[in-house]
C-alpha cells in the first residue's frame, strides 16, 4: 500500500543539535507558488538552504517518484549484489524504506578458518593507542586499533581519547563507551585489557616506545616496522591514531572492522537512555522523522574553501576566520558551534518547516545538564537520534556522515540521502531558467546512486560509508505484497 506523507516528520541537526521538521499536511512544502512568494534576501541562504530543503521536500513531498532505476524486486533470480538492475521492471520509490533491503543483510561473522585471539601471556606485547579528533574521528581510530592489534598478535590496551582537540572534551573511553562490553564482545578477536599490568611496567628498562605511523598504512607496514619494536620493547604507543590503516584489507579484517564499529562500540547507559528518550518523544509526535546534518558553522564554511553566495560580506568574514587557523584551538568550542548568520540564516528553514525542535527543546534541562560540558557525549546523543531516524540527510561527507551511512546500510539499508553536490551545484545555479516540474525531475535524476540503496555499494569504496565486505545477499526471499504497518 502507499505511504501517507501527511504526518511525515523530519529532524535536522544544527551543528551538534537536533531539530524536528514536520511536513505540511495540506500542501507540498516547496511548491512553485511558495518558491515565488518566499523572498530570501541573503543569497547565501538561497544557495545552501535551497540545496538541502529542495531535497527534503522533493523526496518527502513526491512519494511516487519516477526514479526509474529502482525496482522493488529482483528481475533475475541470480541477481548479483554489485550489478545494476536492468530497468525493465519499474516501480515507484518508497522514500521511507529501500525496496531492495529485504534481499541483503549485515554479515560480519568470523569465517570458518578464523584463528582465535592470542592470549595476553602469549601475545607479542601491549599496544597503546592514542586516538585523535572528535567522537567520530576517534571512533574510526578505535576500530582500526583493534584490527592493528589483530595483525600484530598484540594485546590491546583500551584506547585513550583525545583531550586536546578543538572540542576540548576530557571524556575518557569509559565515559562514552561501555568498556566491559567492548572487551567481552571482541574476546574472540583480540585480547583487550584496561591497562598494562604493573608487573610488565616495572620490568621495562625504558618507557613505552612512542611512534606515529603514516596515514593509511598497509598491514605489511605494521609487520615490518612496528612488530620488531613491539617484540623488543614489550609496549608500543601509536599516537595521533586516526586513519592510520589502509582502507582496503582482506575480507576477514574488514568484517572485524564491522564487528567493532557496529557492535562492540556501544554507548554507555546514560547516553543510550537519553538518546532513546529523545527518539521516543519524536515518535510520539509523528510516526516518521528525517535527521538532517547541516554543519553550517563558520569554521566549517571557512575551511571548506567554498563560496556560498554571500557576496563580499561572506568573503571577508570567512577570510578572517581562515586567518585564525593557527589560533583555532584557543577558541571556545561552544561559541564556534553556532550557525553562520544565526536566526537570519535559519528563518527560511523555519518558515518551510514551522515545527523545528533541537534536543535542547526535547530534553529537560536536568536531563541534558550532565552532558553539556562534554561535546563528544552530546555528539553521541546526536548519533543515536540520527541512526534511529527513518531518513538521514547530510550536506557534507565528514566522519559522522560516512560512519552513519555505513551503519545504516549494514543495519538494513535505511535511507541515507547524500546530496550529489557535483551535479546539483550546476543545477541549482540555473534553477531560475526552468519551471518547477523540470527542476524537480532533474534533482531526482542527480540523486541516482545517492539514496542508500544496496546496489550503490562497490568494493574498494570507503569502508566506513560502503562496508561492502559486511553485507551479504540472501539466497531465498519470500516475496509478498507490500503492506502498511502502523507503529
Amino acid at each position: 500500500m502507499g505511504v501517507s506523507v501527511g504526518k511525515a516528520w523530519s529532524l535536522g541537526m544544527l551543528s551538534t543539535n537536533l531539530a524536528l521538521l514536520p511536513n505540511n499536511k495540506k500542501k507540498h512544502v516547496c511548491s512553485q507558488q511558495q518558491r515565488k512568494t518566499i523572498t530570501i534576501s541573503w543569497s547565501l541562504v538561497c544557495g545552501f538552504m535551497l540545496f538541502i530543503l529542495g531535497l527534503i521536500s522533493l523526496f518527502t513531498g513526491h512519494m511516487l517518484s519516477d526514479l526509474e532505476w529502482y525496482s522493488h524486486r529482483l528481475v533475475h533470480p541470480n541477481f548479483n549484489f554489485y550489478s545494476r538492475l536492468d530497468g525493465h521492471y519499474r516501480a515507484p520509490i518508497d522514500i521511507w524504506k529501500s525496496k531492495l533491503s529485504q534481499y541483503y543483510y549485515g554479515c560480519s561473522d568470523r569465517g570458518r578458518g578464523y584463528a582465535p585471539a592470542v592470549r595476553e601471556q602469549m601475545s607479542n606485547g601491549y599496544l597503546l593507542i592514542a586516538a585523535s579528533g572528535g567522537l567520530n574521528q576517534q571512533r574510526t581510530g578505535i576500530t582500526d586499533a583493534v584490527v592493528v592489534a589483530r595483525i600484530l598478535n598484540a594485546t590491546l590496551v583500551v584506547p585513550e581519547l583525545d583531550h586536546h582537540s578543538f572540542w576540548k572534551d576530557d571524556s575518557d573511553f569509559i565515559n562514552i563507551f561501555d568498556v566491559d562490553w567492548f572487551i567481552s564482545y571482541l574476546a574472540k578477536d583480540v585480547t583487550i585489557v584496561k591497562r598494562v599490568p604493573d608487573k610488565v611496567m616495572r620490568s621495562m628498562e625504558k618507557p613505552p616506545y612512542t611512534m606515529r605511523v603514516p596515514r593509511k598504512s598497509e598491514p605489511d607496514y605494521y609487520l615490518d616496522q612496528v612488530l620488531p619494536i613491539l617484540l623488543r620493547r614489550q609496549v608500543v604507543q601509536l599516537t595521533k591514531f586516526d586513519f592510520r590503516l589502509a582502507n582496503h584489507l582482506d575480507d576477514e579484517l574488514q568484517k572485524l572492522r564491522c564487528r567493532v564499529n557496529f557492535h562492540a562500540l556501544r554507548f554507555t547507559k546514560p547516553i543510550q537512555e537519553l538518546g532513546q528518550t529523545i527518539v521516543m518523544r519524536m515518535q510520539k509526535m509523528a510516526r516518521r522523522f528525517i535527521a538532517v546534518h547541516l554543519r553550517f558553522e563558520p569554521d566549517m564554511l571557512a575551511f571548506s574553501s567554498c563560496y556560498f553566495g554571500g557576496g563580499d560580506k561572506e568573503r571577508n568574514e570567512l577570510g578572517e576566520i581562515r586567518k585564525r587557523w593557527t589560533t583555532l584551538p584557543d577558541l571556545s568550542a561552544d561559541g564556534e558551534r553556532e550557525i553562520y548568520g544565526g536566526d537570519e540564516t535559519m528563518k527560511p528553514l523555519k518558515d518551510l518547516f514551522p515545527n523545528i525542535y533541537t534536543k535542547e527543546m526535547l530534553a529537560a534541562d536536568e536531563e541534558l545538564k550532565p552532558f553539556l560540558p562534554f561535546s563528544s557525549r552530546l555528539a553521541a546523543i546526536d548519533y543515536i537520534v540520527c541512526d534511529e531516524s527513518d531518513v538521514f540527510v547530510t550536506n557534507n561527507n565528514g566522519n559522522m556522515a560516512k560512519i552513519l551511512a555505513g551503519r545504516r546500510r549494514y543495519m538494513g539499508h535505511k535511507r541515507t540521502i547524500r546530496p550529489n553536490a557535483k551535479k546539483l551545484s550546476t543545477l541549482f545555479a540555473g534553477r531560475h531558467q526552468m519551471d518547477w516540474h523540470t527542476f524537480s525531475k532533474k534533482v531526482k535524476a542527480c540523486q541516482r546512486g545517492f539514496l542508500g540503496e544496496p546496489d550503490e555499494m562497490r568494493p574498494g569504496r570507503d569502508y566506513q560509508e560502503f562496508p561492502s565486505s559486511c553485507v551479504c545477499e540472501k539466497q531465498y526471499v519470500n516475496e509478498e505484497p507490500d503492506t502498511k504497518i502502523d507503529t
